[in-house]
């Protein structure tokens, strides 16, 4: 396959497995959140399950972003370095500038069933080869340097579970 102009996308799940105390912080947070925008969405308590609440609640679709401005901060602190996804020297290396926060599943009586999602968008990268099943990458605002035969920084990233490329442009 010829390479190209990629970015690559990378869901992290955070849930009550949690072990790196980032990720309990995130889960904490963002089910304290959860719990006081279902009781907002649903007084009367009548449902338990967030998708009970997306299925019957009119706009309950909101405590995606609602319970997301809990994770803000912590996502902050990752200094635009996206999680979980390191070269081979086990140094985050992949920079990203946007995210999706999704709620996957909660549940107000049982925390130990909520669940959430962080999709992580790297910014432009250069796919040069792929070495052993890792990808060789150098950041995209190398191109013109790469193109003229100058050297470049670049990272072997592995393709870890949850990560894929999600954009590819033929240079």
């Amino acid at each position: 396959m010829r390479k190209g102009m990629i970015r690559l996308s990378y869901r992290k799940l955070i849930d009550s497995t949690a072990s790196r105390l980032w990720e309990q912080y995130v889960f904490e947070d963002t089910y304290k959140e959860f719990y006081l925008q279902a009781q907002q969405f649903d007084q009367s308590g009548k449902y338990t399950t967030f998708q009970e609440m997306i299925k019957h609640i009119p706009k309950a679709d909101q405590m995606h972003y609602l319970v997301s401005t809990a994770a803000v901060g912590y996502i902050r602190q990752l200094q635009e370095r996206i999680p979980d996804v390191t070269n081979v020297f086990g140094k985050p290396c992949i920079s990203f500038k946007n995210f999706r926060f999704e709620m996957v599943q909660s549940h107000i009586r049982d925390k130990k069933q909520h669940q959430v999602a962080i999709q992580f968008y790297s910014e432009p990268l250069i796919w040069i080869d792929t070495v052993d099943k890792q990808l060789l990458l150098a950041p995209g605002d190398q191109l013109e340097a790469l193109q003229m035969g100058e050297e470049v920084e670049t990272d072997l990233v592995s393709m870890i579970p949850h990560l894929s490329i999600s954009f590819f442009k033929i240079l």
